[in-house]
């Protein structure tokens, strides 16, 4: 059994408690405008290239079976780049690949309550492997925590229940017409989870991202906090601001950019009071 990752971020403090390696699997079933990691979205390998890195050395055409035409991904362009401006995004790991990786970091997860964050993308598109991932983790004593946007069938949540200890369940906005307009789909399964999830105890933060024009809104926000305490409880409600840092890798992609304002820091402030944060 093989999954495709595109990235394991080790040494991370933002994605669950503790110190955590980060698993990021690729494909996504949201296409979020603000997207800062736009390699997360396709479910197949990419070839990513940095026009402004390129010093026009022609070592890829050079090594390219194809002159770079047609490529296969085969990633010779990539390897003898020296600039570093060519690079493959997605490659196949098996479990036990990916365990080998995680393990290396045990000693820092015992000493600051860390563990292992499964990411996106979405990781539970690719259920079959994100579970077994889970009960090797919780085979080796590791803390597990999922983070996801919730548009799966709840059959996956009932999955992966076991072997999980934590969610980081995103919502994105709460009116349905604003979700559909900058995700490319319904809120209504992911409502609908978090929901029968709350109903099951099970521990949880709540991620929101901070879109300035689009859910930087008291009335947006306090729906979302009403939905939240008439259905249970969580652990923790992050506010994620808006940033700007995964902007060049549109263009490495060939994908459109949709860029935003930022968010001041007085105004994220007030919105964390609407939370009591």
């Amino acid at each position: 059994m093989k999954a495709t990752i595109f990235d394991i971020q080790r040494n991370s403090f933002v994605d669950g408690p503790g110190i955590r390696t980060t698993v990021f699997f690729k494909g996504c079933n949201l296409k979020c405008a603000w997207c800062h990691n736009p390699e997360s979205q396709n479910t197949k390998s990419e070839l990513m290239v940095y026009s402004n890195k390129c010093i026009q050395c022609g070592k890829c055409t050079e090594k390219c079976p194809y002159n770079l035409k047609n490529c296969d991904l085969c990633g010779k362009c990539a390897l003898f780049c020296l600039q570093e401006a060519r690079m493959i995004c997605g490659k196949n790991y098996t479990v036990d690949e990916v365990v080998s990786e995680v393990l290396k970091d045990k000693a820092y997860y015992e000493g600051s309550g860390g563990g292992v964050t499964l990411s996106g993308g979405e990781c539970m598109l690719q259920i079959d492997f994100a579970t077994e991932l889970l009960k090797e983790c919780k085979k080796n004593n590791i803390h597990t925590a999922i983070d996801t946007a919730g548009n799966v069938p709840f059959e996956y949540f009932m999955r992966v229940l076991p072997y999980t200890d934590l969610f980081l369940y995103d919502i994105k906005c709460f009116d349905k017409s604003l979700h559909k307009k900058y995700t490319g789909v319904s809120n209504e399964l992911i409502l609908g989870n978090l929901k029968r999830l709350l109903s099951l105890k099970s521990n949880i933060w709540i991620r929101i991202p901070i879109i300035p024009s689009v859910n930087d809104n008291a009335g947006e926000l306090l729906k979302i906090k009403d939905f939240i305490y008439k259905n249970g409880e969580v652990e923790k409600i992050e506010l994620l601001p808006y940033h700007k840092i995964g902007e060049h890798k549109y263009e490495a992609l060939g994908m459109e950019l949709h860029s935003f304002d930022l968010l001041s820091k007085e105004r994220l402030l007030e919105l964390q009071n609407i939370f009591n944060i």
